[in-house]
């Protein structure tokens, strides 16, 4: 009798236990069933800093607008070069006019400009303005290169597109964009920097 009984319940355990493994292998495999796979397409980004030669711009030349007269401008020297700073932009003076131009990397004002927008990448702190990107240096704002992978949700009205290896890129201040979905909104990612020397 306790022979029949260590094989009945010895039996049963072995019973329990097949169906238990049956059960949580096909609840395992019912899960791996359900799960959702996002797959993102990228296209294959540029390294860091593009040659100036590899870049193709789909103008051939770019709309310089210029202006006669700058009311209520301020004159930034910056290494022996005058900026005048007006209506969010900084300007340079060519024969008599003033040209919308980016400041150079280094430069450096006392205060944003109006209507800068804060990005944080890398634990950095980014101030966007007009394209431009600033860090704050003790009680200064430089003008620096973007992070690859910094994202902004819009670009200055003056951008332009470029072509590289036959992909197609938004340039402003020689700054590489590639339009991507971020969190469900079209955004701009700083995919490259192109080397002007």
């Amino acid at each position: 009798m306790k022979t029949f009984i260590k094989t009945y319940v010895l039996s049963a355990i072995f019973i329990v236990a097949i169906s238990t493994q049956v059960s949580a292998q096909s609840r395992r495999s019912s899960t791996t069933s359900k799960t959702v796979t996002k797959t993102t397409v990228k296209k294959t980004t540029p390294t860091k800093k593009i040659p100036s030669t590899k870049v193709t711009y789909k103008k051939p030349q770019k709309k310089v607008v210029s202006v006669r007269n700058i009311p209520n401008k301020t004159v930034v020297d910056y290494r022996g070069q005058n900026y005048y700073y007006a209506n969010n932009k900084y300007y340079t003076q060519s024969a008599g006019r003033y040209i919308s131009i980016a400041p150079k990397i280094g430069f450096r004002v006392n205060i944003l400009p109006t209507n800068y927008k804060l990005i944080k990448y890398n634990n950095r702190n980014y101030y966007n303005a007009q394209g431009i990107f600033y860090i704050q240096i003790n009680n200064q704002y430089e003008v620096v290169e973007p992070e690859i992978g910094t994202i902004v949700y819009e670009l200055p009205d003056d951008y332009e597109k470029v072509v590289i290896d036959g992909l197609t890129y938004y340039e402003y201040a020689n700054i590489l964009y590639e339009k991507v979905q971020y969190n469900g909104t079209r955004a701009y990612e700083v995919v490259g920097i192109i080397d002007v020397e």
